[in-house]
């Protein structure tokens, strides 16, 4: 029987070792991504900084895909919780502009996102059936809230929920990628000034282009469209 209970306690250390150390090579990899481009990062660069060999990297992280995909779990995640408590019930919109702020703060994660954002885009990519997925829920989960929007009287009924999501995050990672290349974009301002005429066009019914091809910009004081 004693022998039963130290084996078990020995198996149970031995797996929490493990445990450890895996937690400990993401966050490894997190430090490295912070550091390096994405398109430079390796795993021997994760092994040199813990000290192992990346044969013993490799053991608990065969791929290294796969480990930088837990790494960016890690990473977006947790900020991800954290914006989440500070917005608590606010709007999608407060969500969005909560997130930016974020990215503004924590350029090397806007940047690693961006970049992966291209990965997603290749098919033949490994990771991208992952990528993709992911994007998806953030998609959705954008369309669920501009629905509580809706629902609860944040958001105008005029305003098509999937349409709405789309355009949010557009602006979201249009700016972002924007914020990366031009130094003298203030990514949080620019996303003020930018929702704030999306929000008055969701107050108005969407009207087809054609409808609207005839439209000529008045140069009077009252600044209106003529047709």
């Amino acid at each position: 029987m004693l022998e039963h209970t130290s084996a078990d306690t020995q198996a149970a250390a031995a797996a929490a070792a493990t445990l450890h150390l895996r937690i400990t090579i993401v966050g490894a990899t997190v430090d490295l991504l912070r550091d390096v481009p994405f398109h430079e990062a390796r795993a021997v660069q994760v092994a040199e900084r813990m000290g192992i060999s990346v044969e013993e990297l490799e053991q608990h992280f065969p791929s290294w895909d796969g480990l930088v995909l837990a790494a960016v779990d890690r990473w977006n995640g947790g900020r991800m919780d954290e914006v989440t408590r500070e917005v608590g019930d606010g709007s999608t919109v407060e969500l969005l502009r909560a997130i930016v702020a974020s990215n503004a703060e924590d350029p090397a994660l806007m940047r690693l996102l961006v970049a992966l954002l291209s990965v997603a885009g290749n098919p033949e990519h490994p990771m991208a059936t992952y990528l993709r997925s992911r994007y998806q829920l953030f998609y959705a989960q954008v369309k669920r809230g501009l629905e509580r929007d809706i629902a609860v009287g944040r958001a105008p009924h005029t305003m098509e929920p999937r349409r709405g999501a789309e355009q949010l995050i557009a602006l979201y990672e249009g700016l972002q990628l924007q914020a990366l290349l031009r130094s003298d974009l203030d990514l949080v301002a620019a996303f003020d000034r930018a929702v704030a005429r999306l929000e008055r066009g969701w107050m108005e019914r969407y009207e087809p282009h054609a409808a609207r091809r005839h439209a000529t910009w008045s140069d009077g004081d009252d600044g209106s469209w003529d047709i």
